[in-house]
């Protein structure tokens, strides 16, 4: 499996705010860091987050409602969520009005990390 290191979303973070404009500060370097580890734990050696589409929800979920970044904090869940499923080998087809509605109802605590995964296997 393909992880997305700091570097990588940092870049994917810039190139959004490029296209959609905003500010590309970053507000905290340990919420990122977090958030990307954070599909990655183990508890008594077995993995937390065993799928990809486990692990892409739990980045996806993290991103948004971590805020590591002063703008974009959704774009970039969102982008890094169906980025890293398509570079593992899952594409998902919502249209961009589906993603943009899920990436609000994340940050305004409508959807959760179990409501995502689900968006994400109905999206297959």
């Amino acid at each position: 499996m393909i992880r997305f290191s700091r570097d990588k979303v940092l870049l994917l973070h810039q190139l959004v705010i490029e296209e959609t404009g905003g500010a590309a500060d970053v507000r905290d370097l340990d919420l990122l860091d977090s958030a990307l580890a954070s599909a990655f734990q183990t508890f008594d050696g077995k993995e937390l987050y065993p799928t990809k589409e486990e692990k892409a929800a739990r980045i996806g979920y993290s991103l948004i409602s971590n805020h590591a970044f002063v703008d974009g904090n959704k774009r970039i869940g969102m982008y890094v969520l169906l980025t890293f499923l398509e570079t593992n080998g899952i594409r998902l087809r919502p249209s961009v009005d589906d993603v943009a509605r899920v990436g609000f109802a994340v940050s305004r605590g409508e959807m959760d990390y179990d409501g995502l995964l689900a968006w994400i296997r109905e999206n297959r």
